[in-house]
């Protein structure tokens, strides 16, 4: 994560979505609790990715794919991908705040750290059908201490938590920060 950023410390577009994509094995180890979130993950990623590719030099900084849109009036379509920014940054807080609840709060089941995370991320982003939707699947939340297991062929599992949750959320913080700065970070599309 310490090579996503340019000399100047703007986001490198390539790098970010290579970082965001090894979150997606990590989301797989949840099972179906987080599969919509993974699509959604998934899928923002292959729209930003798939801009990025049609113009590597142009689009080599994230933030430049938001400037075109907002420069041809398209930025808040849903289409669009600084929609997918936006979705992609808030999926990934919740990720890290799940993380972040992980590490301190032991004592909590993986449905206690998920439903937390999302009344603090995701919720207020979403509409009625998409709360419920979310409260369902996270019945389905695996066991605290297997899923732990399952991450644990890592050194220190606990420690990687806390570096990517102090070094990832910085970079989402500056996504809202810039998103806020043009006036997309409070968009809300359903």
């Amino acid at each position: 994560m310490e090579h996503v950023k340019s000399d100047g410390g703007e986001i490198l577009t390539r790098r970010f979505l290579d970082v965001c994509k090894h979150v997606l094995p990590v989301l797989d180890k949840f099972g179906a609790a987080l599969a919509l979130i993974k699509s959604d993950i998934e899928r923002n990623i292959l729209r930003l990715d798939a801009k990025y590719n049609s113009d590597p030099s142009k689009f080599d900084l994230l933030y430049n794919i938001v400037k075109a849109e907002v420069e041809t009036g398209t930025a808040e379509a849903s289409s669009s991908c600084s929609n997918a920014l936006l979705w992609l940054t808030r999926a990934l807080d919740f990720i890290v705040e799940l993380f972040h609840n992980l590490l301190e709060h032991p004592d909590w089941t993986m449905t206690q750290a998920c439903t937390d995370s999302y009344g603090k991320t995701l919720k207020k982003w979403h509409g009625w059908i998409a709360n419920t939707a979310f409260m369902m699947t996270m019945k389905l939340a695996p066991d605290r201490k297997k899923f732990l297991e399952v991450i644990g062929g890592l050194d220190d599992p606990n420690a990687d938590m806390e570096k990517f949750c102090a070094t990832f959320g910085s970079l989402l913080r500056q996504n809202h920060k810039f998103l806020d700065s043009i006036g997309l970070d409070d968009l809300k599309i359903f």
